[in-house]
Formats: C-alpha cells, sequence, structure tokens
C-alpha cells in the first residue's frame, strides 16, 4: 500500500524513493510485524484468559507438561495478524505472488482456527476430524495447483516444473495432473510438519523464524535479474515481492517469541502453526524451490518424520508379535521427537535451544546452495 500512494511522490520528495527498494520494504515489514506483536499481543492474551481459552494437555505426554494446562491458545491469531497487515502495508499489491501467500497462509489459518476452536471452546476433544482438517490442506492444494498451471505466475519456468537444489539450470518438469499432486503434498505435508513441530515453548517459533529468513533471502535472489543471472538462478519477475512476505512472517514470529518464550503466556496452537507451515509450503512452490523445504526446514521434516516413523514400525510389530510388544519395543520413547527427548531427561529449555542450533545450520547449508551448484 505504501509502495502505491508514496512512490508517486518521489518526484518532489527523494526520501520516498526509498519505498521503491525491495530491501527497505522488507526492513519495514518486519520492524511493523514485530512493533504490532507487542501491541496486539497482550490484550489477545487476555482476552483468551478471560474466555478460557486454555491448552489441553495429553494425558500421556510429558509430566512436566502438566503445568501448562490451561496456558492461553490460539495465540496465532496474533501470528496471523502481524504477518498479514504489514505484507499489506508494504508490499506492492499488484503482483500475485503476495496475493497468493496472503491467501495460503489465511486458508491454513482458518483450518487451523476451526480445530482450536472446536477442541477447546466447544469441549470437542479430538476438534476437527483429521479427515476434515485433511480435506480442507488438500482443497487448497488442488486449487493452488490447478491455478498456477491455468495462470503461471512466472515466464522463465514451465508451470509445471521445479528447480533441484545443487544443479545449476536443472528442472523437474511434472505432467498436469502429477504437478497438481506435488503441489498439494507439498502444502499439506508442510502445515502439518509444522503443527506436529509445535510442542515445547518457543519451538516451532523460532525455527519458523529461521525458516522465514533463510525464504526472504531466496526470494530476494530469484526476484533480481542481476542476481539470479550470476547465482546461476531462474529468474521469476515479480516474486521479490515475496521477501517481504518472509519478512513479515519472521517479525511476527520475533514478536510472538517474546510471550512463546519458556515459559510461554501464550501458545500458537493449530491456528498459528497450520499458518506457518501454509505459508512456507506456498513460498517454495511459488519460488520452485519445493525440494529446499527440505534442507530450510530440516527439523519440521525430521519431526514429521519421527511420527511416521514411529506409527508405521508401531503398526507393524503390533501386527506380527502383539500390542504388548509393540508398546514395549518403540522407535522412539514418544513422538514427535522432541517428546523423545524430554523422555530421556533433557530439560525443555536445552531442547528447545539446541533444535534451534539445527534449524540455524540446516538453514546455511540451504543458503549454501546457492553457489554450490
Amino acid at each position: 500500500m505504501f509502495y502505491h500512494f508514496l512512490t508517486p511522490l518521489a518526484g518532489d520528495f527523494q526520501l520516498f524513493n526509498l519505498f521503491t527498494y525491495i530491501s527497505f520494504r522488507t526492513v519495514g515489514a518486519a520492524v511493523t510485524a514485530g512493533l504490532l506483536a507487542f501491541v496486539i499481543g497482550p490484550p489477545i492474551i487476555r482476552v483468551l484468559e478471560r474466555r478460557g481459552v486454555g491448552q489441553i494437555v495429553r494425558a500421556d505426554g510429558p509430566a512436566t507438561h502438566r503445568e501448562k494446562r490451561g496456558t492461553p491458545t490460539m495465540g496465532g491469531l496474533i501470528i496471523l495478524a502481524c504477518a498479514i497487515l504489514p505484507t499489506l502495508l508494504w508490499a506492492r499489491l499488484d503482483i500475485r505472488y503476495v496475493w497468493v501467500a496472503v491467501i495460503a497462509t489465511l486458508w491454513m489459518g482458518a483450518i487451523g482456527f476451526i480445530d482450536d476452536y472446536l477442541k477447546i471452546v466447544r469441549g470437542k476433544p479430538r476438534g476437527l476430524v483429521a479427515r476434515h482438517k485433511l480435506a480442507g490442506q488438500i482443497t487448497f492444494g488442488v486449487m493452488l495447483g490447478i491455478y498456477l498451471l491455468l495462470y503461471p505466475l512466472a515466464d522463465t519456468v514451465p508451470a509445471n516444473a521445479t528447480t533441484l537444489p545443487f544443479f545449476k539450470y536443472v528442472i523437474v518438469i511434472f505432467a498436469p495432473w502429477a504437478y497438481v499432486v506435488f503441489v498439494t503434498l507439498v502444502v499439506t505435508g508442510t502445515s502439518n510438519a509444522v503443527n506436529l513441530t509445535d510442542g515445547l515453548d518457543g519451538l516451532a517459533t523460532g525455527l519458523s523464524l529461521i525458516a522465514a529468513v533463510a525464504f526472504a533471502v531466496f526470494a530476494y535472489l530469484v526476484g533480481r535479474v542481476d542476481w539470479a543471472g550470476y547465482l546461476g538462478l531462474y529468474y521469476l519477475r515479480g516474486a521479490g515481492e515475496l521477501t517481504i512476505f518472509c519478512g513479515s512472517l519472521a517479525g511476527a514470529a520475533l514478536g510472538f517469541l517474546w510471550y512463546n518464550a519458556h515459559p510461554a503466556e501464550v501458545f500458537m496452537g493449530d491456528t498459528g502453526s497450520l499458518a506457518l507451515g501454509g505459508a512456507f509450503g506456498t513460498v517454495a512452490i511459488l519460488l520452485k524451490s519445493e525440494f529446499l523445504l527440505l534442507l530450510v526446514g530440516g527439523v519440521f521434516v525430521a519431526e514429521a518424520l519421527s511420527v511416521i516413523i514411529q506409527t508405521a514400525v508401531f503398526k507393524v510389530r503390533r501386527r506380527r508379535r502383539g500390542r504388548e510388544y509393540a508398546e514395549q519395543h518403540r522407535v522412539f520413547r514418544m513422538a514427535p521427537l522432541h517428546h523423545h527427548f524430554e523422555k530421556i531427561g533433557w530439560p525443555e529449555s536445552k531442547i528447545v535451544t539446541r533444535f534451534y542450533i539445527v534449524g540455524l545450520l540446516c538453514a546455511l547449508v540451504a543458503l549454501s546452495t546457492l553457489k554450490i551448484r
């Protein structure tokens, strides 16, 4: 919005020329998001407390989590507001990349909100039935895939293609139907992976901050014809505006971490975790960097895989050796992965800090692909 109102005035007021620079607007969006979190965070937390929107703790979870019972949740509303509003203020609104990312975040956030509402406010332990939640995610993924096929955003890469890390100007082209399936898997998988990671104070929030900064770098580079050419990347006209969206996500995560750090004053709930996951998946798809998610979100991937492995192995062992044997010979003491480390005696703060370190290393490895190709 600022771009459209202020850049026409740059001829008379040279200062407004700053708004033509993506780097300046990204910093502005990140700072705006962080400050907005400090402004709206406390009143939203108070409202959640008054309405009794408190965390429900798993009966079979770590004993240390019992003290978290009743902590306000659905704090993802703070993240949504602080990510979307600064994006609309600082980004160019005539670029479709921005609107697709915003709609994806709101769509996934709405699914998470319904789940949290049913689970906490309406007292339904299961919340939104899993198949209904999955149906909502798949529906968006299919719609996004079809939209990108019918109305391509880039003219340098085929609509039904993606690039590969570590390879210069190498693309993988899918059949149209396979591309829709691929996009659906990416969006659904990423949103659920972040959701599974959200189990310790500040864990998913901090890792999301790291991922947002990493994707901001990639969006900036592929959106500049000079840097894209120098690094051997496909130039995507207009994709640079996603830098501002990622900057808003980073600022929102940083501001929310103020309240979500141990001991947490508020949890993001599915409202926030599904929104963040949907945002990262969509940004990766728009940047034609879907496989980069495996590196940038390495911890998210590990958390999701731990659940998949635990469930699959348990079912196989239960079928072959019986339930008692399967329960006594689990791969992890508890899944997702962060709970396994809790069960073996690691303090929560140590787990979160070490996962941050791993997440940062994953992001650095992802950034190294810019030159290793």
